[in-house]
């Protein structure tokens, strides 16, 4: 049984005169955390990373964020963005992470072990708020799609502002029969050797499938492959515009301290 810290019973003054939220994002290779001015989208802190537990288990996963709150001293709410659909706190599935994670509710365990209290949200979703919010889709209406690749691939999806939860196109079965993770990822580059112009070609094929299927108006590219964008955008042929994320790595902690305001319908 878990010891809940609530959210919504946190000092919201406080709250309102910090400005300021502890952001985590939870990979396959690292976990890595800073605290975020949430109202400029901006780090207040160097990110402060520790390696992925190599048995990357409810406990040892929450043991790690712990051990940020603990090296920035952090007494405040925190938002996490964790590789899995999340609904209601629970996690349902678990990429890249330990099986063990479907079904445990991951925010009341963080809770316990930070004694703050928590949001989590899916780890491409938290990109893709920060994104929205101070990238390249600030502004943006239509149909916006937004990729990150790293050790798998996580989407969010925004329709006029609106985010479609928890969308795992990253599993999608690509047309030539395989996954498009297994496929397109950035740990498949690498485990393969690939050049960029060779996995480009191979991510191309990933992005007309998905503009086949939602017609997007624009998709840009985050995670570790957006720094090396100029490397292989060359190979990239699509109907719609295509642009690389501005946060890159920084996204996914600056939108998962967003998250936190999100669930308060932005109250702070």
């Amino acid at each position: 049984m878990y010891l809940v810290v609530d959210l919504e019973g946190f000092t919201l003054k406080k709250m309102m005169i910090l400005k300021k939220i502890l952001g985590i994002d939870v990979g396959g290779s690292g976990i890595k955390g800073a605290i975020v001015h949430t109202k400029k989208g901006e780090l207040l802190t160097e990110r402060y990373r520790i390696p992925t537990p190599d048995a990357p288990t409810p406990d040892a996963v929450a043991d790690v964020i712990s051990q940020i709150a603990s090296h920035f001293e952090w007494k405040g709410p925190i938002g996490v963005g964790f590789p899995a659909v999340i609904q209601g706190g629970i996690s349902k599935t678990a990429a890249n992470v330990d099986k063990s994670f479907i079904g445990t509710n991951i925010e009341a365990l963080i809770s316990q072990q930070t004694k703050s209290p928590v949001r989590i949200i899916n780890d491409a979703d938290a990109a893709g708020l920060a994104e929205m919010k101070f990238g390249a889709g600030k502004d943006k209406r239509g149909v916006v799609l937004i990729i990150t690749v790293g050790t798998g691939i996580g989407t969010v999806l925004f329709s006029n502002g609106n985010v479609v939860e928890n969308t795992e196109l990253g599993h999608l079965i690509l047309p030539n029969g395989q996954e498009a993770e297994q496929y397109a990822s950035d740990a498949t580059r690498q485990k393969l050797d690939l050049s960029w112009t060779d996995w480009g070609k191979r991510f191309n094929e990933y992005l007309t499938y998905m503009e086949s299927l939602f017609w997007p108006d624009l998709i840009i590219i985050g995670g570790g492959v957006s720094k090396h964008y100029s490397k292989y955008d060359f190979t990239l042929n699509t109907k719609c515009s295509l642009v690389p994320a501005q946060l890159m790595n920084n996204a996914g902690i600056v939108g998962a301290a967003l998250a936190v305001k999100w669930s308060l319908k932005d109250k702070i």
